[in-house]
């Protein structure tokens, strides 16, 4: 899977830009602030009909434009399409093939990525959210259906917890709860099932990536920790069970607090290496490794699950990687995954292959240093 090429039209600071690419690699060179990662923008919106930076549209059109207008062709599976985006003021349209998609959530599937960024490298001590969102966007990209849940599972949980307030300044009723709770239970369900699925063989695959970097000295474990208590014995109907009781037997306190406490929307993943709680526990060093097999993980279960490696997009991480992680990065990609990488120093990426797009990019405008 890669893209042969990429145009953009009044997207963020380009005017325009039209790049013929390399298959295997492609290197974006350049101070911060000029444009490189406005390139990896452009292909994860590609892939997903969404920024991984902006919930606004408009934010991603020139300023001095009304519109913008993204345009790849790509190879995949045997085949040559098109992915084109048009987003004009906040709204987004979609075409393949020249086909409008009637949902932006159709295009997820016809390009798959993978971004890595230095907040990626925080996954492990960040919050929460940063890892319920890297699982989100993981299971996103492979199966629309599990997006169309989390999407209606957050319109339910908004709609509950704005009733939950209602109930506690006695404008509502008790009564209103069961429909919320009914939806709740049954979206929020599958969406943990599916988390439980995923998690399972992602966790075999970064234990392995993981030993490799470390030469074997350490074991990494990932589990997920639920609101609802959950072991390894989980079945959908375990899971809508244990919803519905914590849901009942907590309602006063949900009532009191005016928010849903228990649900997907609230779980975490856990890291253990050599069952000690890296979070809380490990070296920079060791959080950093963790990250790195849990994205070297992303792509080998990418691969297992659509039968290619998905596009790769590095966003300068190299800077924060040491020489042995850079290293072991570049030969796990090399001649086999199309590689977008951006950085401010060349210099940090010696031992890359000559087989090779190099891009040097500065306010806006990208010349090509060298042809692979």
């Amino acid at each position: 899977m890669y893209l042969t090429d990429i145009y953009l039209n009044s997207f963020r600071n380009y005017n325009k830009l039209e790049l013929n690419l390399n298959k295997n690699l492609n290197l974006f060179i350049g101070d911060n602030a000029q444009g490189k990662t406005n390139i990896l923008e452009s292909i994860y919106l590609l892939s997903t009909g969404d920024s991984h930076r902006t919930n606004i549209a408009s934010e991603m059109v020139n300023w001095q434009k009304n519109k913008s207008y993204i345009k790849s062709n790509i190879y995949k599976n045997g085949q040559d399409f098109k992915i084109e985006v048009l987003i004009e003021g906040r709204r987004k349209k979609v075409k393949v093939n020249s086909n409008k998609l009637k949902k932006i959530n159709n295009l997820i599937g016809y390009l798959n990525v993978v971004i890595f960024s230095p907040e990626d490298l925080r996954l492990v001590k960040g919050s929460p959210s940063k890892r319920r969102k890297f699982i989100n966007l993981e299971i996103s990209q492979i199966n629309s259906y599990y997006r169309h849940n989390l999407k209606e599972y957050s319109k339910v949980l908004k709609q509950r917890n704005n009733l939950l307030k209602e109930i506690r300044e006695k404008r509502s009723s008790k009564d209103m709860l069961k429909i919320w709770n009914q939806q709740l239970i049954e979206l929020g369900s599958k969406i943990i099932a599916k988390r439980l699925e995923t998690l399972d063989k992602l966790s075999i695959l970064a234990r392995l990536m993981h030993r490799k970097i470390t030469d074997g000295l350490e074991t990494l474990e990932l589990n997920y920790d639920s609101t609802l208590d959950l072991d390894d014995t989980w079945s959908l109907e375990i899971i809508k069970n244990n919803f519905t009781e914590r849901l009942s037997s907590n309602q006063e306190r949900e009532i009191q607090r005016g928010v849903s406490l228990f649900g997907p929307h609230r779980d975490d993943i856990l890291f253990n290496v050599n069952d000690i709680n890296i979070r809380k526990f490990g070296s920079q060093g060791q959080q950093r490794t963790t990250a790195l097999a849990l994205k070297l993980a992303e792509l080998e279960f990418m691969k297992s699950e659509i039968g290619e490696y998905p596009v790769l997009l590095l966003d300068d991480v190299f800077s924060e990687l040491d020489n042995k992680r850079r290293n072991h990065l570049l030969k796990v990609i090399k001649n086999k995954i199309q590689t977008f990488i951006t950085s401010t120093q060349l210099n940090k990426l010696n031992e890359i292959e000559d087989n090779m797009n190099l891009y040097k990019v500065k306010k806006g405008k990208v010349v090509k240093m060298k042809n692979g």
